[in-house]
């Protein structure tokens, strides 16, 4: 049996939650192989919307198994906050939740590293969500991390000698903190954590997937916020991409199965960094309020433009897409006209292929088809669609090469239209 992996092809918030919990009733794990509670899955059904962080978006379906994946960073206090937040809505989590051994925890001190490292940058500052996330995943490369094991035994000791390295690190900044304010909540959430079911998740998914069970590695960000093939240094640290659920499970490439791509109609993206095709004007602003474009993390407003083919090309490629999935088509009704960036001009040179960098004189060179009029949000199957919705569809299949299974209408579970 093979592993399905979906993820986002651009910077993030592509819709993955919405799109994980619809397909989790055709597999029987759900399993996350990377990031932490920089990510924000959103969800919405039965009127309720729900946020998840760090929890696979599998988890509402009782019969499931969700793993946190040894790849995933994990911050004990929040996670406790997710799991209190769900159980405060009637949902008990904890039968088919499992948590690897080896996934690293976000200490308190991370958080304030974080801080105060973005702090220090100034105007060239990366806009990170501060949630520790850099400085984890640095210990972790760096040999010095503290693991989900490690609250098994001598933890506070542990902690402490941590603890200890990162305080003399904070010594090198102007930066001011109050470390009892950051540890509130921290040694009840690790005994918390003590009490779910920690495991051995290499070996476990292994172990589905020979007993021919379904698993499906729910990514998070996007592929243009990959540590190697994203926007450098404006990117997370962790491997957003296909071959990062090989590491982030502990699974073998050949375990791949059919791996589907999410990407919105449109574009976006949140914090610093170079965006192509962002817009800075009416059309933009347009885009962030019908997309309702604003951090499920963070709440900072997203920078809104027009779908970029070069990146979108780039992240096929570079994750071996077999089937795409478009989101957010119902925001782009109502435009007269669409535009597709489908080079970049720098300079006086033409490129088709996304660059090294990405320099302040690059401009995007745009393609226009006509936009449609009509309301998706009540849209029950492909046949209604407008023919220039039609015509764009067929349009990124051509150009991308392959097939959009799945276009999404709305946030609901049921505004998610499966092509035939």
């Amino acid at each position: 049996m093979k592993v399905d992996v979906l993820l986002g092809l651009q910077w993030g918030d592509e819709g993955k939650g919405k799109v994980v919990d619809v397909l989790t009733p055709e597999y029987d794990v759900i399993t996350r192989f990377q990031g932490g509670p920089n990510a924000g899955h959103t969800l919405e059904f039965g009127d309720v919307k729900h946020v998840l962080h760090n929890i696979p978006s599998g988890i509402f379906h009782g019969d499931k198994i969700n793993i946190v994946g040894n790849g995933v960073v994990l911050d004990p206090i929040t996670f406790k906050e997710e799991l209190d937040a769900l159980k405060e809505k009637g949902f008990d989590i904890t039968k088919n939740l499992y948590i690897s051994k080896k996934a690293h925890l976000i200490l308190p001190t991370h958080r304030i590293l974080d801080a105060a490292s973005e702090a220090s940058k100034g105007k060239t500052k990366i806009g990170s969500t501060l949630k520790g996330i850099g400085p984890t995943y640095m210990d972790k490369t760096g040999r010095n991390g503290l693991r989900v094991g490690d609250i098994l035994s001598n933890f506070d000791e542990k902690y402490e000698a941590l603890k200890k390295k990162h305080l003399q690190l904070l010594g090198m900044y102007n930066f001011e903190y109050d470390i009892e304010e950051y540890e509130k909540g921290l040694f009840e959430s690790i005994e918390a954590l003590r009490s779910l079911n920690l495991i051995d998740s290499e070996h476990e998914i292994n172990r589905y997937i020979r007993n021919g069970k379904k698993v499906l590695a729910e990514g998070a960000q996007g592929t243009m916020l990959d540590i190697d093939f994203g926007s450098y240094p404006y990117v997370t640290s962790s491997n957003t991409v296909t071959a990062g659920a090989c590491i982030g499970m502990g699974i073998a490439p050949n375990r791949i199965g059919e791996v589907y791509g999410i990407f919105k109609a449109y574009c976006t993206r949140v914090g610093s960094g170079p965006f192509p095709s962002e817009l800075f004007d009416e059309t933009g602003e347009e885009l962030r309020k019908a997309g309702h474009e604003f951090g499920a993390t963070t709440g900072r407003p997203r920078r809104c433009g027009w779908i970029d083919l070069v990146a979108l090309k780039y992240a096929v490629m570079i994750n071996g897409v077999t089937q795409l999935i478009m989101t957010k088509s119902d925001v782009l009704s109502g435009f007269e006209t669409i535009k597709i960036a489908v080079a970049y001009k720098i300079g006086d040179e033409i490129v088709e292929e996304f660059p090294f960098e990405l320099p302040d004189n690059l401009e995007p060179v745009y393609k226009e088809i006509p936009g449609w009029n009509k309301d998706l949000t009540n849209v029950m199957s492909e046949d209604e669609f407008p023919e220039e919705l039609k015509d764009y569809i067929s349009y990124l299949e051509k150009e991308l090469n392959v097939p959009v299974s799945i276009v999404s209408v709305g946030p609901g579970r049921e505004q998610t239209i499966v092509r035939k």
